[in-house]
């Protein structure tokens, strides 16, 4: 490389650079500033710090490594400081010594982000760490830390043979072998992926050689990830999850025993994770995979034995039935949208008059009795709204199936599908509609998951999956759903549609006040997701009131990312470099209604961001439902004005919560900014360099 990421000009020896995290941190952050590595020491201090925030960066051996992604960054770098006076960076055993801050710049090129991981990997290494301490001056420093992210080929045995490669993936002893040592594979990631994802990867190989247990590991972190070789997880044994984010490809270990933690738990405790693994793979009642694969990338928990309790395990569920019926309800509610244009079908497509006889038909009927060559008396604009109707009207009809078949899959996998599937139909029969749709997954996957735990002999176990599993949770849903539950929960639903029809005046408005709050409470989180379904379930129910209802939850959704791009246009000096990028996209992402596109907002500021888009959400939601503004699909915000009764008035209802949550934030942010900088600040401008 033509650039070093440390120098000694950036390394500090027998320093006092303070008495707690903030100091070290900031003037660490000088030392890469007077060497021209970052632009603004500040910015780089606070991205830093937040970090710290969300989960402290002292690791045993009295070492800390702070570290950020920051646009001010100008090239990946280093700063170490050994502290004459050790700090506190809430590591289990005491105050550190030994400090790196590492820095990255947005969008730092893997062969960067490469040789930081490096680093952070060595620094689990008991001998590494001794010479840093004995090092007696600054060259000798960046002297250790050169070998240590460039090794010689000859210095490169043990320390790269954990990334999961085909060249470096060590060889299982023979399967065959009844002694053949247990083999453990393993998933680390962090949410920077820079520097905790590659310390946990080696510091599990540590242990795992200590204990004699095969080893193999696949780092998902800022580097190229390297999936592992299907053969390696086949004769893996057991399983462990190091992360703080969701795994990627978690359906690959279906069916193994798993022990799973925060990344932390990896560097801090990694014999007690291998001794754990090396139990559950001889423990036949040891916690197995759901198949859940997190493709999104979405934060979630892996199910493990170390730590998802039954309400998180059942939000877990819920979330899981949710995402999985989110793309029917945006393609369904969208076609029946579409049909309703006024050059197709029209609002009329849903109960329509044109048959001959007089009766009543609906869009379904048009498209199932016609075609191209045999057009209805409205012709051919009016068949196509009608076939667009029609196959949005059968999507939308699978909500409740694929919202009971998903619950069930979350908790029981493969096998629990085909049961909450039935749960969701049987819902639908009885009416009990979405609420039975949640009862009935939720039971269908216990009970698939009890079953799954009945021991059979060898000749059937082949069938349990297949058969067995589906058969029986079908039977036993169905006549629970039937027989027992179904008419007390559609009596909960028809009360639930009843109040809702009847509202109007101020019990409206507090509805819409209150789904308003839920939708910028957590910005696409289970509270979010939870007023979405309210309304999108309610949608296919029908109605004024439900109409009114999906209204207001888009129009709340909308406000918090167009807030925040208004605030950084009036008050941009308020918001970093990063954050006025954000708020030229958060335009478009608003106007789309993705309420996400107010989360890097609200990471980096949560107590100011968080109320401030409340207090707009609240606002258009309330609007919207005293306005009596009806929505007929499910998503699209701007783009989906045709399907309003009233846009006009949906849109002064979103420009008020709008402007109502950008004047909020700014307040916040100007009432709070020299106290914020005095306060978190202080220390990283007045320790000398």
């Amino acid at each position: 490389m033509s650039e070093q990421i440390i120098t000694p000009q950036t390394v500090s020896l027998d320093v006092d650079a303070g008495d707690d995290p903030a100091a070290v941190i900031g003037y660490l952050a000088d030392r890469l500033a007077s060497a021209g590595r970052t632009t603004d020491a500040t910015v780089l201090a606070r991205g830093a710090l937040d970090r710290e925030a969300k989960s402290a960066t002292g690791l045993p051996g009295g070492i800390a490594i702070p570290h950020a992604r920051a646009a001010s960054v100008t090239a990946a770098s280093l700063a170490m400081a050994r502290l004459s006076r050790k700090v506190d960076f809430g590591a289990p055993d005491g105050p550190a010594d030994l400090v790196f801050l590492i820095a990255a710049p947005e969008g730092g090129a893997s062969e960067h982000m490469k040789l930081l991981s490096s680093l952070a990997r060595s620094l689990v290494r008991p001998e590494f760490v001794d010479s840093l301490r004995a090092a007696d001056s600054d060259e000798r420093v960046v002297q250790l830390v050169d070998e240590a992210i460039n090794p010689q080929p000859t210095q490169t045995p043990a320390a790269t043979s954990t990334v999961a490669t085909p060249e470096t993936t060590p060889t299982a002893p023979d399967a065959g072998d009844a002694d053949r040592r247990p083999s453990v594979v393993a998933i680390t990631a962090c949410p920077t992926g820079i520097a905790h994802t590659y310390m946990a990867a080696d510091a599990l190989k540590y242990a795992a050689e200590r204990a004699d247990v095969d080893f193999h590991v696949e780092t998902q972190g800022s580097s190229a990830t390297t999936s592992f070789d299907p053969q390696v997880i086949a004769d893996a044994d057991a399983v462990i999850f190091a992360t703080d984010v969701g795994v990627k490809g978690k359906d690959r270990f279906r069916g193994k025993p798993v022990v799973a933690s925060g990344v932390k738990r990896a560097i801090n405790e990694p014999d007690a994770m291998i001794a754990e693994a090396v139990a559950a793979s001889k423990n036949p009642s040891a916690t197995v995979v759901s198949g859940a694969a997190d493709d999104d990338g979405a934060e979630t928990e892996a199910s493990g034995t170390a730590g998802v309790g039954l309400g998180g395990q059942v939000r877990q569920a819920l979330m899981t039935g949710v995402s999985y019926m989110i793309p029917f309800v945006a393609a369904g509610g969208l076609l029946i949208a579409l049909g309703f244009l006024p050059f197709l079908g029209g609002y009329e497509i849903a109960n329509s008059t044109l048959d001959e006889a007089g009766s009543l038909s609906d869009g379904a009927f048009i498209a199932l009795n016609n075609s191209l060559w045999d057009l209805p008396a409205g012709g051919v604009g009016q068949y196509i709204g009608a076939v667009l109707f029609a196959v949005g009207s059968l999507a939308m009809g699978m909500l409740v199936p694929v919202l009971a078949g998903y619950i069930s899959f979350a908790i029981a996998d493969r096998p629990g599908i085909a049961p909450g599937f039935v749960a969701g139909l049987v819902s639908v029969a009885v009416g009990a509609s979405f609420i039975g749709g949640l009862v009935g997954g939720l039971i269908a996957g216990v009970v698939c998951l009890w079953i799954a735990r009945i021991p059979l002999p060898q000749w059937a176990r082949g069938l349990q999956p297949v058969v067995i599993i589906p058969l029986l949770g079908s039977m036993v849903i169905g006549v629970l759903l039937y027989m027992l539950l179904g008419k007390p929960l559609a009596w909960v639903t028809d009360q639930m549609t009843d109040a809702l029809n009847s509202m109007s005046g101020g019990s409206a408005v507090v509805l819409g006040v209150v789904l308003g709050l839920m939708m910028c409470f957590d910005l696409g989180g289970p509270v979010n997701k939870a007023a979405y379904l309210f309304a999108t379930t309610g949608l296919a129910i029908g109605g004024p009131a439900q109409l009114q209802i999906m209204a207001a939850v888009m129009c709340a959704g909308m406000v918090p990312p167009l807030a925040m791009a208004l605030a950084t246009v009036l008050r941009p000096q308020l918001f970093t470099e990063p954050e006025r990028e954000n708020g030229k996209a958060a335009w478009l992402l608003g106007a789309s209604f993705i309420s996400e596109g107010a989360i890097p907002f609200a990471a980096t500021d949560p107590f100011r961001v968080i109320p401030s888009m409340m207090a707009g959400g609240a606002l258009a939601g309330g609007l919207v439902m005293a306005f009596g503004v009806e929505l007929r699909a499910p998503h699209g915000g701007i783009f989906v004005f045709f399907a309003m009764n009233n846009w006009i008035l949906f849109l002064v209802a979103l420009a008020a919560g709008t402007v109502l949550s950008a004047f909020a934030v700014i307040t916040a942010k100007q009432w709070h900014a020299n106290r914020q900088h005095a306060g978190r600040f202080e220390d990283v401008q007045t320790v000398p360099a």
